[in-house]
């Protein structure tokens, strides 16, 4: 198995397309969350459930999204 390449370059990189699809994974899940909220005319104590029911697939999205962003950015196949 070959070393992975952790270098500033390398992993600027991967911080740069960790944040862009993190921002993009984020407005994608916000636009459905409030599709859904407003389709249910939710507010105050239903808009928070809705909310605890959407942090955990969030966060687990979010580190599938830096944790490939790291893979991609510092396999040498990629340099």
């Amino acid at each position: 198995m070959q070393q992975r390449i952790k270098t500033f370059k390398s992993l600027s990189r991967a911080a740069s397309a960790a944040s862009f699809l993190s921002v993009q994974a984020f407005i994608c899940i916000g636009t459905v969350y409030w599709a859904i909220a407003e389709t249910l005319y939710l507010s105050g104590t239903g808009a928070l459930v809705l909310g605890a029911l959407f942090a955990l697939p969030s966060a687990y999205i979010l580190v599938m999204v830096v944790r490939i962003a790291f893979d991609a950015e510092t396999d040498p196949a990629n340099q």
